[in-house]
């Protein structure tokens, strides 16, 4: 008998790295693509955040002709009694937001847990309606301490290092520097820089648009801090500046930024580095630096508040986001758009509009951008 021969068919050494290489490039090449259509969906969930808190906004207003005021609450201002009239207008819009629940537990008196002691309790122990002062009972204080999941970005990783409730969307105060962020009845406040939709315990309605709800900005995306250095989501200290110099000259906020990595702070730059004051670390704090932005420096600039007055009431604040290229607005008629970091900004040498400069009721300074931060400075600004 013959012997039978057989021939076994397989890959060759070199066949199989041939087809390890070539999957390796197809990974490599798919690999962005995945990254980039995950980064749409985040963003897309974002700009349907945005929408419902337009809807949020059109529908108290509808319940009351009357927004809320970026500063309202309990107590007179200077007391230490209640929460200081220091709350968000985030609070109010709960119940429309489909949080009632959280609305209902922050609306009455909340006795406190075993081992929690409140700040001014009632009689009975328990803390106010609505609080106390934003602040304090951080760690105690159950509202404070909830996270709201419209109030964030899925494409913002930051995370609250006293473990409060954070926000990414922050209400528009216009295109002010110099104590854009004071009450109207401080003794040092000045009435002709509120040109924003929302200021401190002042409630404006859409009737006191003047320039079109269209036409003007009521929210835009904020940028948590990481603790990095990275100037969207990063405070300059206002002990790097003096006075009121920055109403006059927005390139000392700019000027923060390292020349070889223009993302960060430079070293010598002091930044504000409270995880419990940072910006969008408090949802429910009324304060510009925590909640609220101005229309000053283009998308993703830097934020750097001034050294004098209280609470972070005077600087640059940024609206920012980790979009790539600029970041989401709400505008005062419910729509959703993207602005770019290159959106026309005007004059950013010029003084800012302050009794400080004697140019109350002028035109913004600072172009497209500061038009649209305003609400009756009766500019024919509007977005292409």
């Amino acid at each position: 008998m013959n012997a039978k021969s057989y021939s076994r068919s397989a890959f060759t050494l070199v066949e199989l790295l041939v087809v390890i290489a070539i999957i390796g490039v197809l990974v490599g090449l798919l690999l962005p693509a995945v990254q980039a259509a995950r980064e749409a969906a985040r963003r897309m969930s974002c700009s349907n955040n945005f929408k419902q808190l337009g809807l949020s906004l059109h529908n108290y207003h509808s319940a009351y002709n009357k927004l809320l005021p970026n500063g309202t609450g309990t107590g007179p201002e200077d007391a230490g009694t209640g929460n200081q009239r220091a709350l968000s207008a985030l609070p109010g819009l709960s119940p429309f937001m489909e949080q009632q629940a959280l609305w209902s537990l922050f609306a009455n008196p909340l006795m406190p847990e075993a081992g929690e002691s409140p700040d001014n309790p009632l009689p009975n122990g328990s803390w106010p309606a609505f609080g106390p002062r934003t602040w304090l009972d951080l760690n105690e204080y159950d509202p404070w301490q909830t996270q709201i999941p419209t109030l964030r970005c899925p494409s913002d990783p930051g995370m609250s290092a006293l473990g409060l409730g954070m926000t990414n969307y922050a209400f528009c105060l216009g295109d002010g520097i110099l104590r854009v962020d004071y009450s109207p009845t401080s003794q040092w406040a000045d009435r002709g820089v509120y040109r924003g939709l929302f200021m401190r315990n002042d409630p404006k309605g859409f009737r006191d648009v003047l320039d079109g709800l269209s036409n003007t900005v009521a929210m835009a995306e904020i940028a948590t801090d990481l603790g990095d250095r990275e100037l969207i989501g990063s405070v300059a200290d206002g002990t790097n500046f003096g006075d009121n110099a920055m109403g006059s000259s927005t390139s000392i906020c700019t000027d923060i930024a390292d020349p070889t990595r223009p993302q960060f702070a430079e070293p010598s730059i002091s930044l504000w580095s409270n995880g419990g004051g940072s910006r969008g670390s408090r949802w429910y704090d009324c304060k510009i630096m925590l909640t609220g932005f101005n229309t000053v420096l283009p998308p993703n600039s830097p934020t750097c508040v001034l050294g004098w007055g209280t609470a972070w009431r005077s600087g640059i604040f940024s609206a920012a986001s980790r979009h790539q290229g600029g970041c989401h607005v709400l505008m005062a008629d419910g729509a959703v758009k993207f602005i770019t970091e290159s959106i026309e900004a005007g004059n950013q040498e010029a003084d800012s509009v302050a009794k400080d400069y004697n140019n109350l009721g002028q035109a913004s300074p600072y172009g497209l951008w500061g038009a649209l931060g305003t609400i009756a400075s009766r500019e024919v600004a509007s977005l292409p």
